[in-house]
């Protein structure tokens, strides 16, 4: 178990310098000059001289080569220092944790909604198979899993802010402001863990153990609860872990449409302003709490199913 957390500690790190690297090159890459957008930020259009750009341009070491900024934001970072905004000259790690507890916020609620609809439509589809609510509930999974982030919230917008009145456009307050950005937000995973619970639970059905549960008389009841669900959980872990860090990153368009002041938000207005510090501390976050989830996942594994023993594994 230890020599499978070591390697996968490994792994994790290769993964996030490999997210940060792309990153960099990317955002080196995009056309328009960083120094002279961050100078427009900080100075406007009317007072700009070409005098200030190369200014900004010296002291912030865009002057540089790309490979000796990338080397130079990576000594930081390992040091703990994030940097500071090009734009707003706070901390980078300040910033993001003043953020982070509205997209942590957003992301379990959605986690809730999304629970609280996939696992009973899953539960209840597979002892149902072949039902009308069978047909029904993997009818509204598929277009669920089909349906785009943006344009069912902006739906959810139209019909339940705009037409009802019931919730609000948008805005970051009580229960009423996180209603629709959870619904948007949990609906794309709930139609996957649904699915994914209902194949998952007909394929437990179908084993020896539970037939012969059946045939010592136990209680239907009995036999899902303490035999097949926690069979059946297994893999729909997996894809709930999984599904907690495309939570996380889906933040970035929710947060938008709903101007919920998360790090979705925060990254998506930092592009806008090309400013390379705070990319690069979102986007390391994000793949962070991403590689920690998979590692908690895969360990939780060895409590669900005590057959698995990660020292076989090659």
């Amino acid at each position: 178990m230890l020599k499978c957390i070591a390697r996968r500690l490994v792994l994790m790190i290769v993964v996030v310098l490999g997210v940060t690297m792309m990153t960099f090159s990317i955002m080196h890459l995009a056309p328009g000059d960083p120094a002279e957008m961050i100078a427009i930020a900080k100075y406007g259009m009317e007072d700009l001289t070409q005098e200030d750009i190369e200014r900004i341009r010296k002291a912030e070491g865009l002057d540089a080569p790309v490979y000796v900024q990338y080397a130079k934001w990576l000594s930081h970072t390992a040091r703990g220092d994030f940097g500071r905004s090009l734009i707003t000259g706070e901390p980078v790690l300040e910033e993001i944790w003043y953020r982070f507890p509205a997209t942590l916020k957003l992301a379990l609620a959605a986690m809730m909604v999304s629970l609280f609809i996939a696992v009973p439509v899953g539960i209840i589809s597979a002892l149902r198979q072949y039902s009308l609510i069978d047909y029904l509930s993997m009818t509204g999974a598929l277009i669920g899993v089909c349906m785009p982030n943006f344009w069912l919230g902006l739906l959810l917008i139209l019909l339940f802010s705009v037409y009802l009145g019931l919730f609000p456009v948008c805005g970051y307050g009580g229960l009423r402001h996180i209603v629709l950005p959870a619904l948007t937000l949990g609906t794309g995973m709930a139609a996957i863990v649904t699915r994914l619970t209902r194949s998952s639970m007909l394929e437990v059905l179908k084993q020896d153990y539970i037939t012969t549960a059946r045939a010592k008389g136990l209680s239907e009841k009995k036999i899902i609860t303490d035999h097949a669900l926690k069979n059946a959980f297994i893999p729909v872990i997996t894809v709930i872990g999984l599904q907690f860090g495309h939570l996380l990153e889906g933040t970035v368009i929710v947060e938008t449409i709903f101007a919920w002041p998360g790090v979705g938000k925060l990254l998506v207005d930092s592009i806008f302003a090309r400013d390379f510090a705070l990319i690069q501390g979102c986007v390391l976050i994000f793949a962070v709490i991403f590689v920690i989830v998979n590692l908690l996942v895969d360990i939780s594994y060895v409590y669900l199913d005590p057959k698995i023993r990660y020292e076989k594994e090659h």
